[in-house]
């Protein structure tokens, strides 16, 4: 795949927590890092954020600061050893898990301020249908709900659909079964989430692939690495490859992007041909 002529911008979400959807997010960021791509990943899960233990850094300021007005985004960016630009989130902090819509607006205000070329904005929201969880999610272009073989993951993850297509008349929306026993588990997964789909909010879901289980993944976390590099020939490392894989066929959006999703396209096709 050539490089994107804009970045692409992908929201990461679960219906529940516990599924995996930070280890989701960081690990797609660290294999499409791994393919050469240039990859930011926005830490939204602002009231637990745990993005920058998963990548291995210390990163002294967040997103809180941004919004405080006390620092600029470009400012609480950091690096890590994988080279993901990371915008960390905060923790703990009460506030950050009921902002306002105001205040998301300002968050996606701020990516006006960056000037560096990116190929993909990765955005690992919260758990749940709440308000900034909605926000965010309309902000980008393309939408991935991560979900588990569990009826409560399962229901969940149908809520939060529900929410996305029926209030929010959102498209582009896929499902990726996590810690599946194999890849025709996964299919057979999204499958029937997407008979429901179809059958009850008239809309269709799609599927890029799916994670297999694999206990390498939990060890990967006690060493705050990514999977890919603590156990790189694992089944979970073949299955993020083979996700980066199939990202690299997606066609171009054919919506008009909107929020984080324009700002990156207009203040960042400038710099695409350097």
């Amino acid at each position: 795949m050539s490089k994107p002529d804009a970045p692409q911008v992908i929201g990461i979400a679960s219906g529940k927590g516990g599924v995996g959807k930070t280890t989701v997010s960081v690990n797609l960021a660290v294999a499409l890092a791994q393919k050469g791509y240039r990859v930011m990943l926005l830490d939204a899960d602002l009231g637990m954020a745990n993005a920058q233990i998963a990548l291995g850094v210390h990163a002294p300021l967040n997103i809180s600061h941004v919004l405080s007005g006390e620092k600029r985004l470009d400012e609480v960016i950091v690096t890590t050893s994988q080279g993901v630009r990371l915008v960390p989130g905060s923790s703990g902090l009460r506030d950050m898990a009921a902002l306002t819509s105001l205040q998301i607006a300002q968050i996606v205000r701020a990516f006006d301020e960056l000037t560096e070329p990116l190929d993909f904005l990765l955005v690992d929201v919260a758990a749940g249908i709440s308000p900034q969880v909605l926000d965010l999610m309309a902000a980008c272009q393309r939408r991935l709900v991560v979900v588990c073989d569990q009826p409560s993951s399962i229901a969940d993850a149908y809520g939060l659909i529900k929410v996305m297509t029926t209030e929010q008349q959102l498209e582009d929306i896929y499902l990726l079964p996590n810690m599946v026993s194999s890849a025709a588990h996964g299919l057979q997964l999204y499958r029937k989430m997407n008979d429901v789909c179809v059958r009850f909010l008239g809309q269709g879901i799609r599927f890029l692939h799916a994670i297999e289980a694999d206990e390498l993944v939990l060890q990967s976390q006690r060493k705050y690495q990514s999977v890919l590099e603590h156990a790189p020939g694992s089944a979970a490392a073949r299955d993020f490859r083979q996700l980066v894989q199939a990202i690299e066929q997606w066609p171009a959006p054919d919506t008009h992007p909107s929020g984080l999703a324009f700002l990156a396209r207009r203040q960042l096709t400038a710099h695409v041909d350097r």
